[in-house]
């Protein structure tokens, strides 16, 4: 019997080049950097970039609201930004905040938060607890095929990250969408758990 050969989609052709590389769970040290993506990317040798979209209040989805624990279409504050890797762009990032802990605040400012969002959420003095996050593989809706330049057939993995106070109470939503043909995500098994 021959052995299994694992393609590589990267060189299949009419495939999208694998540009990055998204660990999941976050690692600590990339979780606490001024930009997730930037120090990813930067530690692959990527020449990354981001853009933001838009800054401001908008109605919380099912999932971001199940989330955040406030009922679907609750005014959430809304962080969105575009990630790049060169000129391709290859994830929409966007961070929801409850209004009720984090309206009329520094976060509400347009543009990049200094030196990182994670900072500022603690300068506001919620300290973070856990985190949980879920992937999703599906088609992309028709903005989100348009703003990552997918091409017929492809598809995005949603990934759905919510950071939770010390107390429980959950603060921080990051929803991503990501070019699925355009990344790998590498999962890590925790430390101390050694059973196949």
């Amino acid at each position: 019997m021959e052995p299994a050969i694992s393609p590589d989609i990267s060189h299949a052709p009419g495939a999208s080049p694998i540009l990055v590389r998204r660990a999941v769970p976050t690692p600590p040290a990339v979780r606490a950097s001024a930009s997730l993506f930037l120090a990813e990317a930067g530690r692959q040798g990527l020449n990354a970039g981001r853009r933001m979209l838009y800054v401001g209040p908008e109605p919380a989805g099912e999932r971001v609201a199940a989330a955040l624990r406030v009922e679907p279409g609750t005014e959430v504050l809304a962080r969105r930004k575009l990630l790049l890797a060169g000129d391709v762009p290859v994830r929409v990032a966007t961070s929801f905040l409850r209004l009720d802990l984090f309206g009329g605040t520094p976060l509400c400012d347009p543009g990049f938060v200094r030196p990182s969002l994670q900072a500022g959420i603690e300068a506001l003095g919620h300290r973070f607890g856990h985190a949980e996050e879920e992937l999703l593989a599906r088609p992309p809706v028709p903005a989100e095929a348009a703003t990552l330049a997918l091409g017929p057939g492809e598809w995005v993995v949603e990934i759905l990250r919510t950071g939770f106070a010390a107390d429980g109470t959950p603060i921080h939503t990051l929803h991503t969408v990501c070019a699925a043909s355009r990344h790998v995500f590498q999962v890590t098994q925790p430390s101390g758990a050694d059973e196949f």
